[in-house]
């Protein structure tokens, strides 16, 4: 949402709000109630470490203000982050986020989509400690549920990369989260939204107070925000793992209820086995669609306090404190068990319709109840540091600890089976596996257990820099900032012991643990070589203990060769450093569907082969961290124009282009497959014993891990425009647009362009009236269709650029909101988003996240949802 609020003297004061491209030279309106009082200081912005008097600069940023937040009436950073042109595929949210695998109950923003590890996040211009748990496994990021919306003063976006000023991570830009400070008064929020479909609800609470004067401000910030959950269950087509019906997969899981034996070598479905559940191989299909969860339920309690105080003309003591605690739950259907596990059930056991030992297959103990989690986040930021100024120069020391701690639990309740105490059960006949029975709660009770996963992440970062005027040349002055950084960083990801024993089953296991420390040096020029051009030169030299060393320069300039017309370029190295997940992870697991063609191919007892060839079934693909990983490294650049034709109006047009070489991927699993899985014996991709006459046993893991194997680069065209209408006495209108053109994106080789989760086009546009005390606000945001499917056949080898499968649709949705001033004290607002009620568009999905007829990462199930916010300021 854009919203043109008005104008000052002859700068395009412009409000940008979620999901837009930004011009750089808006006036920024600091919250104080003395800026008034005080004189126009120099300013760091984004994407420098040289202070300025004026905000323009050669490199391309979008700022959301306070205002633009309440704007868009969402109440968590991930929802008003996923909205913006510039997010792509990488960015994820807690949707269908249930696994073992993935940071349950977090959520992060991907830059240009090359992922959140590739999208640096900071706090006031800080880094702040990574989430416990990594997404995918190893893929290290900021929760941004950690970042409270109530404390956000503004949100800087970089679109450009910044290693050369910040290091490791900004290869596709920058998220700079700028808190509220120096502020003076009370001011309470209070906020409830419902759906109009699934019964969903948010509740939200904020207060804001500070109190200072010229010499010192404490400014203490409370956000309070809880929302309740959206089962599968209440999705209809889009909660079912067979989407056959609409067009799609049968994603069913092949561990059934009930399941299938091994009787005298042979495998035997259960007789109970419904007959539009049994598959060509001999399989009971179960759908766990509507038992997994698609919004969890959610609570996060937070509190950050900001004070400084000033000794004298030149020195500043400040301090900041941040506590978060969030609360969430995850889960999915109940336990899927295979053979892996090893059970079987004797003959004598009372409920055997075999009439002689049997060996179990695949299996799943419905009755014992769908698996939950509890997950319990904390986090915790204290910074502490002196600044001033000596004659022209700007100087600052800080020190930093973070820490980031995650907890989850399942209880006996919850539906977590143990094997050992399961085959203990069958052997004394009290669980009966056979005809998909209820057995006795008392059974069930022996069965299940208790169980933890924790996870802790720790930074300890200490930063001096100085900024300033070196000397003049030529009546113009070159400025100078230098700096040194050290961080220490630490994270451990431990699982229950029951898993790595190999007693629980069904849940995707991740451990690691790893350890760094590095420093850096660097140093930024500002040369203006004319009055209407400006020169930027910087560098940064990192050196981290466990891979080495790496240096990144940038080049950028910015001209204006009239008042109206501004010309920006810059170009840069950058590069992300291996993640401590990556280099520590020890034996950890995920789930794929995929078709196993080497067993129906070359296995006499399977008689329908070309039925087993379209079964896409569920395997396990086991990974390790590999500590020999290089860094990623990047080239990123960008050109730039902003024509402001009129002092209430401008264009702007970018062009920009981003290579990531060296960047680390698991090898695709679909080539390791054709590889070594027609090959019994091998290490790699292991199976089972096979059947008598067979060759191949069932299939039982992959293994996999990671390597500096991959690349990818993408091109792209950003467009923005503005204009404002004073409209006398019916007020005053604004509109906007943002608009962006994905050119090309290839990774591997492959051409992503308009490829699944890889939209060629996203834009939003806002149109916004302001009179007197009332506003409203219409805002349009746009995601163009994709390509369906990458791996169209599902047999693990992506085929999409060989292949043409459907299209997804596009998608606008509208967002819709009023807001009533009442006296300089009350604000009302009332608004609706997705205010047409769209659904997402129909996906075939990927086999992997998406199983449910829709792009998870993409669109929202949610609906349409109606909130109103009250906000009193005293």
């Amino acid at each position: 949402m854009i919203t043109i609020k008005g104008f000052r003297s002859s700068t395009l004061a412009v409000s940008v709000s979620a999901a837009l491209f930004a011009i750089t030279n808006p006036t920024i309106a600091q919250e104080t109630d003395q800026t008034s009082a005080q004189k126009t200081e120099r300013i760091q912005v984004t994407g420098s470490r040289i202070k300025r008097a004026d905000l323009e600069g050669p490199s391309p940023i979008t700022m959301i203000t306070r205002e633009d937040i309440d704007s868009l009436g969402f109440e968590n950073l991930q929802q008003i982050l996923e909205r913006l042109p510039v997010a792509g595929a990488g960015t994820f949210s807690t949707r269908n986020n249930s696994q073992d695998s993935t940071a349950n109950g977090g959520a992060a923003v991907s830059l240009r989509g090359f992922g959140a590890d590739a999208t640096l996040v900071l706090v006031n211009g800080r880094r702040v400690a990574i989430s416990a748990f990594a997404e995918s496994i190893v893929n290290s990021f900021v929760d941004i549920n950690s970042i409270p919306v109530a404390a956000i003063e503004r949100i800087d976006i970089l679109k450009d990369g910044a290693s050369a000023i910040y290091g490791s991570d900004a290869v596709a830009g920058v998220v700079n989260i700028v808190l509220r400070k120096d502020y003076v008064g009370t001011e309470v929020t209070a906020g409830y939204g419902q759906t109009t479909g699934p019964d969903y609800d948010e509740n939200t609470f904020s207060a804001v107070w500070g109190t200072g004067n010229e010499d010192s401000n404490a400014t203490l910030i409370f956000d309070y925000f809880k929302n309740a959950s959206i089962d599968n269950s209440e999705l209809g087509r889009f909660g079912t793992a067979n989407q056959s019906p609409y067009g799609g997969m049968d994603f069913r899981s092949s561990r059934g209820y009930p399941g299938y034996f091994y009787v005298n070598g042979v495998k035997t479905i259960d007789p109970a086995c419904p007959p539009e559940n049994a598959t060509a191989s001999g399989s009971c299909l179960y759908d766990y669609g509507p038992h997994s969860i698609a919004i969890p339920a959610a609570e996060r309690i937070g509190a950050i306090l900001q004070m400084n105080k000033r000794f004298s003309n030149d020195i500043e003591l400040f301090t900041e404190i941040a506590v978060q605690h969030n609360t969430s739950e995850a889960g999915g259907a109940a336990t899927p068990l295979d053979e892996d596990a090893g059970l079987t059930a004797p003959g004598s056991h009372p409920n055997n319709p075999f009439g002689q030992d049997v060996e179990i297959g695949r299996y799943r103990p419905v009755d014992a109840g769908n698996r939950r989690w509890d997950i319990e986040s904390d986090s915790l930021r204290v910074v502490a540091g002196l600044r001033g100024s000596i004659d022209t120069w700007d100087w600052e020391v800080s020190g930093q600890k973070g820490r980031s701690r995650s907890m989850q639990t399942g209880d006996r309740s919850q539906g977590w089976v143990r094997t050992d105490f399961l085959q203990q059960e069958i052997d004394a006949g009290r669980y009966n596996p056979f005809g998909g029975v209820t057995n006795p709660q008392s059974v069930i009770d022996a069965i299940t257990t208790s169980l933890v996963r924790r996870g802790e992440s720790h930074l300890t970062s200490f930063d001096a820099h100085a900024s300033g005027d070196l000397f003049e040349f030529d009546g113009r002055t070159i400025a100078l900032a230098v700096g040194y950084e050290y961080r220490e960083e630490d994270v451990s990801d431990i699982p229950d012991d029951q898993f790595q024993r190999g007693l629980i089953f069904g849940t995707e296991s991740v451990s690691a643990q790893a350890a760094r420390d590095q420093w850096a040096v660097y140093a930024e020029l500002s040369i203006p070589l004319h009055d209407t051009f400006e020169l930027q030169v910087a560098g940064r030299h990192d050196d981290y203990s466990d891979f080495g060393s790496t240096t990144n320069p940038k080049i950028a300039m910015r001209w204006t060769p009239t008042e109206d017309i501004s010309v920006r370029a810059s170009w840069s190295e950058g590069f992300r450093a291996p993640s401590l997940a990556q280099i520590g992870l020890g034996p950890s697991q995920e789930s794929q569907f995929f078709v196993d063609n080497y067993f129906c191919d070359l296995n006499p007892s399977v008689t329908d082969k070309a039925a087993c060839r379209t079964e896409s079934l569920d395997y396990t693909i086991v990974f390790a961290g590999n500590p020999d990983l290089k860094p990623e490294e990047s080239e990123t650049w960008n050109v730039g124009v902003i024509w402001a034709f009129a002092e209430n109006a401008d264009v702007g047009f970018d062009v920009w282009s981003i290579t990531q070489d060296n960047k680390i991927d698991e090898r695709p699993f679909g080539a390791i497959y054709d590889r070594e899985c027609n090959n019994q014996n091998s290490t790699i991709c292991q199976r089972l014993t096979p059947l008598p006459g067979d060759v191949l046993g069932p299939f039982s893991q992959l293994n996999n891990s990671y390597f500096n194997v991959s690349s990818q680069e993408a091109q792209g065209i950003d467009f923005s425009a503005h204009y404002g209408w004073d409209l006398a006495d019916f007020g005053n209108l604004g509109f906007s647009l943002e608009w962006s053109y994905l050119t090309n994106f290839e990774k591997d080789g492959r051409d992503w362009t308009g490829e699944y989760e890889f939209p060629e086009h996203r834009w939003v546009s806002t149109i916004d009236w302001t009179r007197g005390d009332w506003s409203a606000t219409a805002a349009f945001s746009y995601v163009g269709e994709f390509e369906d499917t990458p791996d169209i056949d599902f047999d693990g080898t992506l085929d999409f650029d060989q292949n043409n499968s459907r299209m997804v649709d596009s998608q606008l949705l509208l967002d819709l909101q009023v807001a009533y001033m009442y006296g300089q004290q009350w604000k009302f607002m009332l608004g609706m988003n997705n205010a047409l009620d769209e659904d997402p568009p129909f996906a075939i999905g990927d086999g992997d996240d998406d199983l449910f007829g829709y792009a998870t990462k993409v669109h929202s199930p949610r609906g349409r949802y109606i909130y109103g916010k009250a906000s009193y300021r005293f």
